[in-house]
């Protein structure tokens, strides 16, 4: 398990995977009767055929192989997931269970980009004051952590309050926010996974999506090592 957000919450996790290197090479062979399948080492042709395989980009031996994450990071974040449409995903429904409610609650900020309606810029120790509270001597700044976990906490606890009045769980999850955590089971072949990595890896994908992907970047080189190698090579990845 590979936490990513720093508050032992959010997490990535690799239930399983099929496959290995040198199925990509068999796969790629079979079209010349001449894949190998019984014999388990990687040689240096294989080697060099997976690289040919990524350099030009000839993807099907790649969906041969299978990835299989457990996943948990705000409900933003898996709705980017999800739409990598060529993935399997099971996720918890709050129709069904009202246990271990958790929130994102981030304790700096980006600024929103300029000129660019989709991006972010980041600064350092930004945690702006939105608000401010008055008190009979003093006044206290409101920062945008503190209101953020202050949110999160008051609607958990409208939440229970409809619960306890009787309200369906099917309505009264209308009123978490969407930096709810939410946890799925994501599911892909390896050529799908490699496409998620090279948009969701790249500097412009949001911080937050980013880091989920660069843990799941650590299981695909310790499973799949020279298929991830050759595929950085060739800007595949």
């Amino acid at each position: 398990m590979k936490f990513i957000y720093g508050d032992n919450i959010g997490y990535v996790s690799l239930l399983q995977h099929m496959g290995v290197d040198k199925v990509v090479a068999d796969a790629a062979r079979v079209s010349f009767m001449s894949d190998t399948p019984e014999l388990e080492e990687l040689s240096p042709r294989d080697r060099k055929l997976i690289g040919y395989l990524a350099e030009h980009k000839h993807t099907s031996p790649f969906e041969h192989c299978t990835m299989s994450f457990k996943i948990k990071v705000p409900m933003y974040v898996a709705k980017q997931h999800m739409r990598h449409r060529t993935w399997s995903y099971n996720e918890v429904s709050r129709r069904y269970t009202s246990e271990s409610i958790e929130f994102y609650n981030p304790k700096v900020f980006r600024e929103q980009h300029k000129n660019n309606r989709q991006a972010s810029v980041e600064k350092e120790n930004f945690d702006p004051e939105i608000n401010a509270i008055h008190g009979a001597t003093m006044i206290w700044p409101l920062r945008a952590s503190d209101a953020i976990a202050s949110h999160s906490k008051a609607s958990l606890k409208l939440y229970h309050d409809l619960l306890d009045a009787g309200v369906a769980r099917e309505q009264a999850r209308s009123v978490l926010p969407q930096s709810l955590y939410t946890e799925y089971w994501a599911t892909a072949n390896l050529l799908n996974v490699i496409k998620f990595l090279k948009l969701r890896l790249a500097e412009d994908a949001q911080w937050e999506i980013r880091v989920m992907a660069e843990a799941m970047a650590e299981y695909v080189q310790e499973k799949f090592p020279e298929t991830y190698a050759v595929c950085k090579e060739h800007s595949f990845i």
